[in-house]
């Protein structure tokens, strides 16, 4: 009999390297003092002052010099360790140009170390760049990011969470005000008010369809070693699902979704509460292709588990008291498939998630990895039209999923517990969303001719 052990990424195995070189030497000609004003405030506008400013989400300021020295040591080992901003794919695996990257450079990291270790200087106030306007309102990540307001806003009914009650799932129906045929090319589900965000954990919005509407429905995935996922074939499809620290889902240009006159949204929200009584609900914004450029693919959402079921009365998950777990799920392709993003979704014990490819031949490819997930931030790395990868029909997506039930998990609520399967934040889950288009036989041969390099020719 053969153990098999679960295969780690290559950004597990050179994790202790990349810390060990987290303070780099100082290069040749760079200036000598590094000062707030001229080289860190531009920073902290950059990438950091859209959540660290006022009545904001952040426990700090970060737009004055007084506003940051006090967490100077801390600035330092939250960038040097790339927990902020919250951008935790592995640099080293599969993937690495991405349309919404929020992620510091080395050099802007290397600024903030060596501005911390030279005693945090202010420098000459008359550096400072002007500041950018203060967020006062729910704002749009999307209009923060330059793409303009959502054509089409579409609010889901408020619900009211008592101070203290078991976590809830609030399931309204909205319709979707469209009264012709429109593509969306992105979308963006946000709570409704400021304090919605502290008892939203998740919605979800699916797509109601109209029966002329049936581009939707095929999913073209299939099932693998018991992993069954024929009830996503039939069930209405995803239009966009959100977590907390999530952005928007901006499609592959020349794909989209569909939406229909007499269609409706279907929610399905995760509450919880606070110990304060708060109300709120989400709402999700649609930006539309003008008309005359509509695109020719369909773009689908799915959540590619990362949990095989078992046989009937077996755990799918079960994680002991103060411990570290493993599951795997598998996925087979239907059909030629792009991947155009990744967002891995756990909740409180979810340590690290892994994607790989198994193609028709055996050989593997790895697609994403993070191996620092943070519950407080459900990141979706959106693919680089460009750097997106495509499978044959036939390749296994397989998700790993590692989890840590243990003291070390600042945001495990108690190690003691045995954790399983559940929709409760305080239950355990793992998949990977992941926004598909699928390809034809033809068209999946010009991507590999556009994709595949050429063949080097040794000199004789």
């Amino acid at each position: 009999m053969r153990i098999c052990m679960p295969r780690l990424p290559l950004g597990v195995l050179s994790l202790v390297g990349a810390l060990a070189s987290a303070t780099p030497a100082i290069a040749a000609g760079t200036p000598a003092t590094v000062t707030f004003t001229k080289d860190i405030a531009p920073i902290f506008q950059a990438k950091c002052q859209s959540c660290h400013q006022p009545n904001s989400i952040a426990p700090m300021s970060l737009i004055t010099y007084q506003d940051a020295r006090p967490w100077a040591r801390s600035i330092r080992n939250r960038v040097s360790t790339r927990q902020m901003p919250p951008w935790h794919i592995d640099p080293s695996v599969g993937v690495q140009r991405f349309k919404n990257d929020i992620s510091l450079t080395r050099d802007q990291i290397d600024l903030i170390v060596r501005w911390v270790d030279g005693g945090a200087v202010q420098g000459d106030p008359k550096d400072m760049p002007p500041p950018k306007p203060l967020v006062t309102d729910n704002e749009w990540q999307a209009v923060k990011d330059g793409f303009g307001p959502p054509d089409l806003v579409i609010k889901s009914p408020e619900y009211t969470m008592p101070a203290q009650h078991q976590d809830m799932w609030w399931r309204p129906m909205s319709d979707i005000p469209v009264s012709e045929p429109r593509w969306v090319r992105m979308v963006e589900i946000r709570p409704s008010n400021l304090k919605a965000r502290r008892i939203v954990h998740h919605a979800i919005a699916y797509h109601v369809l109209s029966p002329d509407n049936t581009a939707e429905v095929n999913t073209g995935i299939g099932s693998f070693g018991g992993a069954a996922v024929d009830d996503l074939v039939n069930r209405r499809p995803q239009l966009m699902e959100w977590a907390i620290g999530k952005g928007y889902d901006r499609y592959m240009e020349g794909t989209g979704k569909l939406v229909m006159p007499g269609e409706k949204i279907s929610w399905d929200q995760h509450i919880h509460a606070v110990g304060e009584e708060i109300t709120g609900g989400t709402e999700i914004g649609l930006w539309f292709y003008p008309k005359g450029q509509e695109p020719t693919k369909h773009s689908y959402l799915v959540a590619f588990s990362g949990i095989k079921r078992g046989l009937p009365g077996e755990a799918a998950l079960d994680i002991p008291p103060n411990s570290i777990a493993y599951t795997e799920g598998f996925t087979v392709l239907k059909e030629n498939t792009i991947i155009t993003n990744f967002q891995p979704h756990f909740h409180l014990r979810g340590k690290a998630m892994g994607v790989e490819a198994i193609f028709p031949d055996g050989h593997i490819q790895q697609i994403s990895y993070v191996g620092n997930f943070n519950f407080n931030w459900m990141t979706n790395y959106i693919y680089a039209d460009d750097a997106a990868p495509a499978f044959p029909k036939g390749t296994i997506i397989h998700v790993s999923a590692w989890y840590d039930n243990t003291s070390a998990n600042k945001n495990n609520p108690d190690p003691e517990q045995w954790v399983g399967y559940g929709d409760r934040t305080v239950d355990e889950m793992a998949h990977a969303w992941m926004n598909v288009v699928y390809l034809t036989d033809a068209e999946y041969q010009a991507w590999l001719a556009k994709h595949t390099p050429a063949p080097t020719t040794q000199q004789q």
